[in-house]
């Protein structure tokens, strides 16, 4: 048999079974398509009780809240391409009218909660209204020549960033390091359910407080704690795989309250600029704001798909933005309770979310490796940054604190740019000490590696080794002279600029 001998089939490609089997084809890929866009409860007792509704298990063995999520959204999308239904309007089906739909994004809230946001709203307005103000004094007073200046000087000090120590700070791995705001005090959270004070930079031990039964996720400072707050009152809050957030004072190693409401482990915790409401992020699909004063829940906000690990406030207090395991992150604006933005660009999960002090960027990590910047005027992603060899743990903009300006030699060559403007050196090193906050951040890795970038041009200035663990958390003081790092070996490392 040689080539000329066969026979050409020139109807194969027409023949009944190759048209069946690609009409199969594109149906999945139609079904597919369209269960992307088919909208479904979040709330897990919903998605039991639709799962019931249409005779499937409400649980398999092994199966959490977002896989039983996911099986729903594939058991409805069969029963829609058998039936030829809009899949937009199955979990409405059991419906008479819109209602239900409606009730997926909405929930009633408390008096308590209206009054917040008002009391949110008239905080934050003025920071804000000031902050722009500033912005646009800064975009007309410094030429192009003074900020480069600048740039060249904060980061020539940046890339002097060197190790000076390292403690063992507890038995078991440290999920997250901040430093106080007085930059003399570091807070660490363990999965022993401990979290510690220490001194720094000497790194003595000061307290232990103990109360958490599980692995502490995230610890954060009231925005006055170690000024002019009182030892006796809030300075600190934690939160745990115990599902509650505790509220802790300096001077008693017990809580001064436990906040429950949480159904599975809470990771990172916030306060609100005011210092009034603290932010926990949860595993159960929720991130919940709380009032200090009163210990209550004010708002139970859903949103996410999946677990949500991250949560910050922005400077102003106005915003805040979650990130979660489903890789989405979202702002809400807290003063109307809508979403903001939607951060989607990510492909696995985000671990870390940090607002520049701009007001406007934002920063995520994720467990694609990468850090992504966002812009909340443009409503898109500016930047990808290929940060790490794995997880990217943490992301902390350098926050400067006016409190802990300190005057500096002042270059000639800005002397004499500014000398038409009559300023002298103290305002010029002002002026410098306000431009350089949120000009450069830190990234933690998993790849034993804490990265310092510029805020402006995305570049890598600096690299530090730790302990060649897993680097869970760091921290920036809002002096500049100190950063932190904890690590899954136990261990958390300090450092600073060679010449400090």
């Amino acid at each position: 048999m040689d080539f000329d001998s066969l026979v050409d089939d020139g109807h194969y490609l027409g023949s009944e079974r190759v048209r069946e089997e690609n009409r199969v084809i594109l149906d999945e890929l139609e079904r597919k398509k369209k269960a992307r866009t088919m909208a479904v409860p979040t709330d897990d007792n919903r998605v039991k009780a639709r799962l019931r509704e249409i005779g499937e298990p409400i649980t398999l063995f092994g199966e959490r809240a977002a896989d039983r999520r996911d099986r729903l959204i594939y058991v409805t999308s069969q029963i829609n391409a058998a039936r030829g239904d809009d899949p937009m309007q199955v979990d409405d089906e059991s419906s008479d009218d819109s209602e239900e739909e409606e009730e997926e994004f909405y929930s009633p809230g408390s008096l308590e909660l209206l009054d917040a946001r008002r009391r949110i709203a008239e905080y934050s307005l003025p920071r804000a209204q000031n902050r722009v103000a500033q912005q646009r004094i800064d975009s007309k007073s410094l030429d192009l020549g003074r900020i480069v200046d600048i740039r060249k000087k904060v980061f020539a000090q940046v890339k002097k960033f060197t190790n000076l120590g390292s403690q063992i700070g507890d038995e078991r791995p440290i999920s997250q390091v901040r430093f106080a705001p007085n930059n003399q005090v570091l807070a660490t959270g363990s999965w022993s359910g401990t979290v510690k004070l220490w001194n720094v930079p000497a790194c003595t031990p000061i307290r232990s407080l103990r109360g958490h039964s599980d692995r502490v996720g995230g610890v954060a400072w009231h925005p006055k704690a170690t000024l002019s707050q009182s030892e006796s009152v809030v300075n600190l809050a934690s939160g745990a795989g115990d599902s509650n957030v505790h509220l802790w004072a300096l001077d008693s190693d017990t809580p001064l309250s436990v906040m429950k409401g949480h159904q599975d482990r809470v990771c990172r915790v916030d306060f609100h600029p005011s210092g009034n409401y603290v932010a926990s992020a949860s595993f159960d699909t929720t991130w919940r704001l709380w009032d200090v004063n009163t210990s209550k829940e004010l708002l139970l906000q859903e949103g996410h798909s999946k677990e949500v690990y991250a949560v910050e406030f922005q400077d102003d207090g106005a915003l805040v933005a979650s990130g979660g395991l489903d890789a989405i992150g979202r702002v809400w604006d807290l003063r109307t309770g809508r979403t903001a933005m939607v951060l989607d660009g990510h492909v696995q999960a985000i671990y870390a979310i940090g607002f520049s002090p701009n007001g406007y960027q934002i920063a995520t990590g994720s467990g694609d490796d990468t850090i992504r910047i966002w812009d909340i005027r443009s409503l898109k992603s500016l930047y990808t940054v290929p940060a790490h060899l794995s997880n990217v743990s943490d992301v902390r903009f350098f926050h400067a604190d006016d409190a802990f300006f300190k005057p500096g030699p002042i270059s000639s060559d800005a002397m004499d740019e500014d000398q038409s403007n009559d300023k002298d050196g103290p305002d010029l090193a002002l002026e410098e000490w306000k431009y350089r906050s949120g000009l450069f951040f830190a990234s933690a890795g998993y790849d034993g590696l804490v990265k310092l970038w510029s805020a402006d041009d995305w570049q890598l200035l600096r690299t530090l080794s730790t302990d060649a663990g897993k680097v869970m958390s760091v921290d920036l003081s809002s002096d500049g002279n100190l950063l932190a790092s904890g690590t899954y070996n136990r261990n958390f490392q300090l450092f600073s600029p060679e010449d400090i």
